[in-house]
This record gives structure tokens, sequence and C-alpha cells, in this order.
């Protein structure tokens, strides 16, 4: 009997493009400090390791780098902003709705592995009204690890009830694809997301241009209903 497909979503960069609320709240942050505002283009190569390092870049690019305590005492402040306003702007990339459904009708368990905090990513797909398509979302700050830590893509494919032959992580940055490789797992990179260099760069088994390249290039890795 062959293995129920899994596949694992990173969020922001791939399923949803986030980085305009990220960049008005991280704004904010900076504004209030007396700092410049950041464009959304520096902005998009921020995100992907969470949103302390994301201030950390922030704060960096606009001034004296902030120490760690200061991260840390911005970090509440972060979160309750960009909690009251988290998809004010934020919307699936093109063809993500079409490919979640497609993918569903196909019989494959799908779960979401971000460096986002739980959190706020639960908050963000059920404003989103895709919640219901990921029997697990795996945050940042849900175990001990974090992407680029294999383990991360490990139990959230282990809490969809997937196993690695079965399973293809989608991604957009770095983190994705080294965590997805030392999973041993296939990577499909989304070249739309938010990453440092474009993706190549990283030797990802797939790339992608459009959602609409989905499920054919997911197919090449495992079998389909």
């Amino acid at each position: 009997m062959p293995l129920t497909p899994a596949i694992l979503f990173d969020l922001d960069g791939t399923l949803v493009d986030t980085a305009p609320d990220l960049a008005a709240s991280m704004n904010v942050l900076l504004v209030r400090r007396g700092r410049s505002r950041l464009d959304l283009e520096d902005v998009r190569h921020m995100v992907g390791q969470g949103a302390k390092a994301l201030m950390t870049k922030a704060m960096t690019a606009t001034g004296t780098p902030a120490t760690t305590d200061e991260i840390e005492e911005m970090y509440p402040e972060f979160l309750e902003y960009y909690g009251a306003n988290i998809a004010v702007t934020s919307r699936p990339f093109p063809g993500v709705m079409t490919a979640l459904k497609t993918l569903r009708a196909s019989g494959c368990a799908m779960g979401v592995c971000t460096n986002k905090p739980e959190s706020m990513s639960r908050l963000l797909l059920d404003t989103l009204d895709m919640g219901a398509y990921f029997s697990s979302i795996v945050g940042g700050d849900t175990l001990a690890v974090r992407k680029p830590d294999p383990e991360h893509v490990l139990e959230t494919m282990r809490r969809i009830g997937g196993e690695p032959a079965a399973t293809v992580m989608v991604g957009d940055s770095q983190a994705d694809i080294v965590a997805a490789q030392a999973a041993n797992v296939p990577v499909i990179a989304v070249t739309f997301g938010y990453t440092e260099e474009p993706v190549a760069t990283y030797r990802p088994d797939r790339q992608i241009d459009h959602f609409d390249d989905l499920v054919d290039n997911i197919g090449d890795f495992v079998q389909l209903g």
C-alpha cells in the first residue's frame, strides 16, 4: 500500500506574502526609537529566521546594532503590534489556494514548518481562511529547535503522519533548503520568496516560479492520488 504523501510548507515568503505587514510593524518600532524606516524590499531580505532575527537586522541597518537584551525587550512590543495587524495586506501568493485544494483532493497530508512563532502562524492562517488545510502547524517556538535544524522538518512530518520516503518540503530560503536536505527530504524552492541569495545557490531539488507548477513537481517525488 503506498504511503500517504506528506507536504510540508514554510509560511512567510512561501505560502503567504507577509513582508508588507512585517515591514509595517518593524517600521513602527524603528520610528518609536527615533530611527529611519526601512523600504519594503530591504525587509524582504531580512525575513525567514524569525522576528528576533528580523529586529536584529533592522536595528543594524538603521544605526547602532541592538544588544541581545534590547531585542528581548522589543520582542513583546513587536508581537503585540504585529498580532493586531497581521493580515492588513498579507495575502497568499498567486496559485497557492488552488494548489492546496488540489493537493488535499489528491489525498496529501499537509503541515506548516515555519520559524514564525506558532501562535502568530495560526492567527495568520486562520485570518486568511487557510488553517483548515493543515493538520499540524509547527512554529519556531514549538520545539527546542528550528530550521535549519532538520528535526524541525522531521517533527512536522511526524505530526502529520508522514514518512521521509513520501515527504516533500516547500520553502523559499536557505533555512528551508538546508533543513530539508539534512532530513533527507526532497525540497522544492519558490523563487519569489524572501532570501538573501537566489534559491538556486542552495541547490534545491526543484525550483518553481509560480504555484501553478507545484503539483506537477511534487508528483516527481511522491505518488499523488
